[in-house]
C-alpha cells in the first residue's frame, strides 16, 4: 500500500479492494463538500459580509483550493489509504502521521453524530410517528452494511446522492441567472441594485468578509477523502490527478456562482442566520414549496456526508492500524467474491464510536457533545496546515528521487504552499479573535496537543 517509517516496521496487512471507478471518485470530489454548510449555514455568511460574501468564498475557497493541490501532488505520487496521514509521516515522522490521522478520525467520528441527528430531525418532520433516534438508528444500519460490502456500494451511493446535489444546483443556478435577467414569469430585470444598495458590496467593511472567511471556510472540509478513496481504484495517481483537477473548479463555480446568484436576486437583508439562503431565492422566484424542495435536498447531503464520513474513518483506523499505531486486529479485511477487500473491522470500530456521539448528541446536546464538537471544530485547519508542512519536505525529496512520479505539481512552489500556511494562521488567529469561534481554537487546540503528547511519548518509548 504504501512505504513504512523507517522508524517502525511495517504491519502486515491484506490488500483493500480496487472496486471505486473514476465516475466514483469525481462525484465524491464534487458532492463531498457540498453540503448542509453550503445550502443553510451560508445564510450566516450573508448576515455577516453582506453582497461581499462572494468575496468570503473566493478567499475560502482559493485557500481550500491549494490544500487539495498540494494534497493531489503527493497523492498523485504516492496514493496510500491513510492519504495526508501517511505522508505526513514520510515527511515529518511519525508522531506527525499518528497524530494528524487520530485527530481526522476522531474529527469525522463526531461530525457523523451531527449529520445522522440533523437528517433524522428533517425526517420525523415528515413522519412524526417514528422517534427521531430511530431514525438515527435506521440511517446508521443502513449506511453501515453498505460500507461492510463492497467499496463499489459505497461509490455508487456517493455517485447518486452527489449527482443530486450538483443537478440541484445547477437548476438553481439555471434559475437564479433567468430570474436576475427578468426572464421568468412575474420578474423584471433585477441588475446590480441589491449589490450596491443596502450599504454597498461592503456594507459591513472588510472585517465583514474576514467574520465571513471564518464562517463558511469549513464548508470546504470534505474534499480530503477523495485523496483517501483513490488508493481503491485501478489506477491512484490518474484518478486523484483527475479528480482534483476537476472537483476544485467546479466546487469554486458552484459555491462562489450560487453566492453571486443569491445576494443578487434578493438584498442581503433580507437573508437570516439558520434559514436557507436558497429557500429565500426559490419562494421570491414564485416556485412552489421550495421549502420542502430544499429540505430534499439537505436531507440527501446529510446522509451523502454520514456515508463519506463513515467510509473516510474507516480507511484512515485501517491506515493507521496498517503502521502499527491502531490495533492490529482492525487489518482484517473481507474475502470472498465481489465483497472482497473491506476494512469490516475498521467499518465497526469508526461506526461504534460514531454510535457514541449519537447518544451523546441525543442525550446532552448543549453539554457533553457541545465539548466534543468543540474540541474537532478547528482541527480541519490544523490538518491542512500539516498537509502543507508535509508537501514542503515530500516535493524536494521527489524531485530528488522520483521526478517522474510528479505527474500533478502544486503551483508556483513553495510560494504557494507558504502562503496557504501563512493564511491558516491568520485564520486561527482571526478566530481566536471571535467570541464565538474562540472556544472551538482552544478546545481543538487541546485536543490536538493531547494527541501530540500520546505521539510523542509512544516514540520515545519505542527509541532503541
Amino acid at each position: 500500500m504504501h512505504d513504512a517509517s523507517p522508524t517502525h516496521p511495517p504491519v502486515p496487512s491484506e490488500p483493500l479492494a480496487q472496486g471505486l471507478k473514476q465516475r466514483h471518485l469525481t462525484m465524491l470530489g464534487l458532492g463531498g463538500v457540498i453540503g448542509a454548510g453550503l445550502f443553510v449555514g451560508s445564510g450566516a455568511g450573508i448576515a455577516v459580509a453582506g453582497p461581499a460574501v462572494v468575496v468570503s468564498y473566493l478567499i475560502a475557497g482559493a485557500l481550500a483550493m491549494l490544500v487539495m493541490r498540494m494534497l493531489g501532488e503527493m497523492s498523485a505520487a504516492m496514493p496510500a489509504s491513510g492519504s495526508f496521514s501517511v505522508h505526513a509521516e514520510r515527511a515529518l515522522g511519525r508522531w506527525a502521521g499518528f497524530s494528524v490521522g487520530w485527530l481526522y478520525w476522531f474529527l469525522l467520528v463526531v461530525v457523523l453524530a451531527v449529520e445522522a441527528t440533523a437528517a433524522a430531525q428533517i425526517a420525523h418532520g415528515w413522519v412524526p410517528a417514528v422517534d427521531q433516534w430511530l431514525w438515527v438508528l435506521l440511517f446508521m444500519v443502513v449506511f453501515t452494511v453498505a460500507n461492510l460490502t463492497a467499496v463499489k456500494n459505497f461509490g455508487e451511493f456517493e455517485f447518486w446522492f452527489a449527482a443530486l446535489k450538483v443537478g440541484a444546483i445547477v437548476v438553481f443556478l439555471v434559475l437564479g441567472l433567468l430570474a436576475v435577467l427578468g426572464v421568468l414569469p412575474d420578474t423584471r430585470p433585477v441588475g446590480l441594485t441589491n449589490l450596491t444598495g443596502r450599504g454597498g458590496f461592503l456594507p459591513n467593511g472588510w472585517d465583514g468578509v474576514v467574520s465571513g472567511v471564518l464562517t463558511v471556510v469549513f464548508a470546504f472540509g470534505g474534499l480530503e477523502v477523495v485523496t483517501i478513496a483513490a488508493a481503491e481504484t485501478d489506477d491512484p495517481a490518474r484518478a486523484v490527478g483527475r479528480a482534483v483537477r476537476s472537483a476544485v473548479v467546479r466546487i469554486l463555480f458552484f459555491y462562489v456562482g450560487s453566492m453571486l446568484v443569491i445576494v443578487t436576486v434578493l438584498p442581503w437583508t433580507a437573508q437570516q442566520a439558520g434559514l436557507s439562503p436558497y429557500v429565500k431565492v426559490l419562494d421570491s422566484i414564485g416556485v412552489p414549496s421550495a421549502g420542502q424542495i430544499m429540505n430534499i435536498v439537505v436531507f440527501v447531503a446529510l446522509l451523502s456526508a454520514l456515508n463519506a464520513n463513515l467510509y473516510g474513518s474507516s480507511r484512515m483506523i485501517f491506515s493507521l492500524a496498517e503502521r502499527g499505531e491502531a490495533p492490529r486486529g482492525l487489518l482484517k479485511v473481507s474475502g470472498g467474491q465481489g465483497g472482497g477487500g473491506v476494512p469490516r473491522r475498521a467499518v465497526l470500530a469508526s461506526v461504534a464510536f460514531g454510535f457514541v456521539s449519537v447518544l451523546l448528541n441525543l442525550k446532552w446536546p448543549d453539554s457533553v457533545f457541545l465539548y466534543m464538537l468543540n474540541s474537532v471544530g478547528a482541527v480541519l485547519l490544523f490538518v491542512w496546515g500539516l498537509i502543507a508542512a508535509s508537501q514542503l519536505r515530500l516535493r524536494r525529496r521527489l524531485e530528488r528521487e522520483a521526478p517522474d512520479a510528479l505527474t500533478l505539481r502544486m503551483w508556483c512552489f513553495p510560494f504557494l504552499t507558504w502562503l496557504t500556511l501563512a493564511g491558516l494562521l491568520a485564520v486561527l488567529l482571526l478566530m481566536l479573535t471571535d467570541d464565538v469561534a474562540r472556544p472551538q481554537v482552544l478546545w481543538s487546540a487541546g485536543a490536538t496537543g493531547l494527541v501530540l503528547l500520546v505521539a510523542v511519548v509512544r516514540e520515545l518509548r519505542t527509541r532503541p
